[in-house]
C-alpha cells in the first residue's frame, strides 16, 4: 500500500468508545460499493464476523461525530466498523 493510500485511510479512522473505528460510508468508499450494499452484505452474513466487529452509534454520538468532521453525510443509523490497523 502506498504512503498516500495509508494517509487517506488513516483520515477515515476515528476513536469512539475508546476503539479505532471507520464509518460505514468510508468503508464502502474503500471497497467502491454503495453504503447500502455494504450494510446489507454485512447483515446477510453477520454470522461470519466477530461479535465486536461493528456497533451502531447512539443519536448523541452521531451528532457529536457530525460536528467533529463537519459533514451532514452521516445518516441517523450509522454503523461503525472496528479498525484492525495498528
Amino acid at each position: 500500500m502506498s504512503k498516500s493510500n495509508e494517509l487517506i485511510i488513516e483520515k477515515m479512522i476515528y476513536v469512539i468508545r475508546d476503539q479505532k473505528v471507520m464509518l460505514d460510508k468510508d468503508l464502502a468508499e474503500l471497497y467502491e460499493v454503495e453504503m447500502k450494499v455494504l450494510n446489507q452484505a454485512v447483515k446477510r452474513n453477520i454470522s461470519r464476523f466477530p461479535s465486536d466487529f461493528m456497533f451502531q452509534l447512539t443519536n448523541e454520538e452521531v451528532d457529536s461525530l457530525r460536528s467533529q468532521i463537519v459533514t451532514s453525510k452521516i445518516g441517523k443509523v450509522c454503523l461503525m466498523f472496528l479498525s484492525r490497523m495498528t
